[in-house]
Order: C-alpha cells, then sequence, then structure tokens
C-alpha cells in the first residue's frame, strides 16, 4: 500500500464527507437498510457459531445462568 500524505487524506476525506452530505434521501435510506441487513447477517452469523444450547453441561461454558444459549470460548466446547 503506498503512503499517501495527510493533506491529501483529509481532501479526500472532506470530498467523501461533501458527496454524502449532497446525496439524497431516498439513497441515503437505501444504504441505511443495507448496512442494517449486513449487520443482522453478521450477528446472526455470530450467534449461530457460538450459541450452542448443548453445550451447556461442558466445563468450559462461560454462562450458567440458565439461559438457553451459552457461549463457550474454548475450542473443546
Amino acid at each position: 500500500m503506498s503512503y499517501v500524505n495527510p493533506a491529501e487524506l483529509v481532501a479526500k476525506m472532506v470530498d467523501a464527507g461533501a458527496a454524502k452530505a449532497f446525496m439524497s434521501t431516498r439513497d441515503t435510506i437505501i444504504r441505511a437498510f443495507m448496512a442494517g441487513a449486513i449487520l443482522a447477517l453478521a450477528a446472526a452469523f455470530a450467534v449461530t457459531v457460538t450459541c450452542r444450547p448443548d453445550s451447556r453441561s461442558s466445563a468450559h461454558c462461560s454462562s450458567r445462568s440458565g439461559s438457553a444459549c451459552c457461549i463457550c470460548w474454548g475450542s473443546t466446547c
């Protein structure tokens, strides 16, 4: 990756901010929904990977509060 002068970086950041400030309401709403969808997918995959109800009896389980899901930090859980 090449080096970017701080002044050039600031100029590009200001230009990007100005472009976003003058973006239409429709485009802003579409981008907001798309960002929310990506965040929801990431959260769903994170819960799918870390939430294993059958691991509640494991000694490596970090939560035994009676919830339906427990997050395990070790690879053996």
